[in-house]
């Protein structure tokens, strides 16, 4: 059966949908300050519009978000588990769809490094690392130090775009951290890119996956830490 989507009609909706909805349903923390944020926006957020709007990416001209899906599970290979993703935006821009997988955050880790993922290395986690790695478009496996959830985040916003037929995909990490916890692993990430990562401006994370990949740290609005 395919997928049924139901419209929310606020950010209490969004509890439901969470893996852990008492645990993980907190003032201060990303899955809750992400819900208020986005359902209080006319669209993007205007700290996402501003970092979308200022882009001179041609393959993000005039990007208007279509269709917003809280906790969007994105199917992998060796394992039971799919990536949870806490956003999946369908949008479009002059040169067609665009995928766009957000991450939210506030002071909670990224979670374990590759290294320590792999510390129990099983037949299925071999397999998940080798089609994050292609759909990545990255020959290699990438330094210990970076963190496994970025990886298959930004796996997923490629994987979304293939069965959308996007002209772009684009992993959004949407922090309302004040410290910017978790800054220095998404500069790792972009690190295997060739890129230097820039706060607030989106970057073409230049590989040979089947479609285009960029990134982008947006600082979220702290009035919905309170939330």
């Amino acid at each position: 059966m395919p997928r049924i989507l139901a419209f929310t009609s606020g950010p209490q909706d969004w509890q439901t949908l969470l893996a852990y909805p008492v645990r993980h349903w907190k003032s201060g923390y990303s899955a809750r300050t992400l819900a208020h944020s986005w359902e209080a926006a006319d669209g993007f957020p205007s700290e996402v519009a501003l970092s979308f709007t200022q882009s001179t990416e041609p393959l993000l001209t005039n990007l208007t978000p279509l269709l917003a899906v809280p906790e969007f599970k994105v199917p992998l290979p060796g394992g039971a588990r799919a990536s949870q993703n806490d956003i999946f935006i369908l949008a479009r821009s002059s040169s067609g769809p665009v995928s766009i997988m957000v991450e939210g955050k506030v002071n909670e880790s990224f979670g374990p490094t590759l290294d320590e993922w792999r510390s129990e290395a099983s037949p299925g986690k071999e397999e998940r690392l080798s089609f994050l790695l292609r759909s990545l478009g990255l020959g290699t496996v990438p330094a210990v130090s970076v963190r496994y959830q970025i990886l298959h985040r930004a796996a997923s916003a490629i994987i979304a775009g293939e069965q959308y037929r996007a002209a772009a995909a684009v992993l959004l990490v949407h922090s309302f951290s004040q410290q910017r916890a978790g800054w220095s692993d998404y500069r790792t990430f972009t690190r295997l890119f060739g890129v230097e990562a820039i706060v607030g401006s989106v970057q073409h994370l230049d590989s040979a996956s089947s479609v285009p990949l960029f990134g982008v740290w947006v600082v979220g609005n702290p009035f919905f830490l309170q939330s």
